[in-house]
């Protein structure tokens, strides 16, 4: 028999104070000397209003990404658990912070516990989820009694001025090409920096709240849609990615290849339609009707603007889910990428809102090449 597996911690972390919209470009900096044109636009449909950056208010860097998923996963040690047990350890980030090694073999360095297994999921948003299902599948199978996963995001670095001064300034080509400019622009008004990190163990806590893993779900689109988000590349024509090694290194800078991209066209197409698709299929297979047994409802948004579309399709499929049920905090902390999931469940978990008996229903969207993931929690 398989073991039933339990979040029994949660923790997070966050690098240096809150950076508010009116902060965001005295920070990243101004492309080409020049204010950008869509930063206002964009922040006001995503509705973020505070973020975190690894990069402090002077312009110095203070964590890599290795750092902050590090001091994340040791925010979790406390009288019942240390890092000195720990069995399997599983991070998952959108970029991490060297080619080579793994990002959790970094981490794993930094943390400087014992040797142990590690795994390192790629990807965008579902990394951290794609960290967690391994480290569930782990423990559920016995290998492990214990384990760790995580997500984490160090992008700020990616999004400061001094990487496209070398391309023609986007703000000045928003007349000529202006999908070509948004495109450019966009994610540097979008994301942001953190980790978070979960302990798994095959038997709940002894005093307070655990989380019972029901069930996780991922899947992947990319057999029939083209890639929508994606750096050290850059897409033809034909929707074709050319990776960043068959370019000449002169091109790099000159092409901001290492840029983070968005095909906005895409995104708004597919995102919620293929998303909220794939849930349904989830929860009819579980005879899960989410308007009476879901407590709460942990969507991964990237942006506001799609509340209201995720709404609207859940109702046009059946499955509406009150607004009262939803719970996310993309607004106080940004668009963390595959650390966003952790830090909601986080905040969640330490609420002292949670009740026994209570179902919690996570959403992953990721529109890299749109792959989606959920889970099933109860709470014990």
């Amino acid at each position: 028999m398989p073991n039933k597996v339990y979040i029994n911690n949660i923790a997070k972390f966050l690098p240096n104070e809150p950076v508010s919209n009116d902060e965001m470009e005295s920070i990243l900096g101004l492309v080409n000397g020049k204010p950008s044109r869509s930063k206002n636009i964009v922040l006001r449909q995503n509705g973020i209003k505070n973020r975190h950056y690894v990069i402090d208010k002077e312009g110095s860097i203070k964590f890599s990404n290795a750092d902050i998923t590090a001091s994340a996963i040791k925010n979790l040690e406390n009288e019942n658990f240390s890092l000195n047990d720990l069995e399997v350890l599983s991070c998952g980030t959108s970029l991490a912070d060297q080619l080579l090694p793994s990002h959790t073999s970094m981490v794993h360095g930094k943390l400087g516990n014992i040797p142990l297994e590690v795994v390192s999921p790629s990807g965008v948003c579902c990394a951290g989820m794609h960290a967690l299902k391994y480290a569930y599948l782990s423990v559920m199978s016995g290998q492990s009694k214990n384990a760790v996963s995580s997500g984490s995001e160090v992008i700020s670095t990616l999004l400061r001025a001094d990487k496209f001064n070398k391309e023609m300034n986007c703000t000045n080509s928003l007349e000529k090409n202006p999908m070509l400019a948004f495109e450019k622009d966009f994610l540097r008004w979008m994301l942001s920096d953190g980790a978070g990190a979960v302990l798994l163990e095959n038997k709940p806590n002894k005093e307070g709240i655990s989380l019972k893993i029901e069930w996780i779900d991922t899947i992947s689109y990319a057999n029939e849609l083209d890639a929508c988000m994606y750096a050290g590349s850059e897409k033809d024509e034909n929707g074709t990615l050319k990776g960043w090694k068959e370019f000449d290194p002169e091109l790099w800078l000159e092409k901001s290849i290492f840029s983070v991209k968005q095909d906005v066209k895409l995104l708004d197409k597919y995102v919620v339609n293929r998303c909220i698709s794939a849930l349904a299929k989830s929860l009819n297979k579980r005879n899960i009707n989410s308007y009476k047994d879901v407590d709460y409802f942990l969507p991964h948004l990237s942006s506001m603007y799609f509340k209201q579309k995720l709404y609207d399709e859940l109702k046009d499929q059946g499955i509406e889910i009150p607004n009262e049920k939803w719970f996310t905090n993309l607004t106080n902390v940004g668009n963390v990428g595959s650390a966003s999931i952790y830090i909601i469940l986080e905040e969640l978990f330490h609420s002292k809102k949670l009740k026994k008996g209570e179902k919690i229903l996570l959403m992953v969207p990721e529109s890299g090449r749109f792959s989606y993931a959920y889970a099933y929690l109860t709470v014990i």
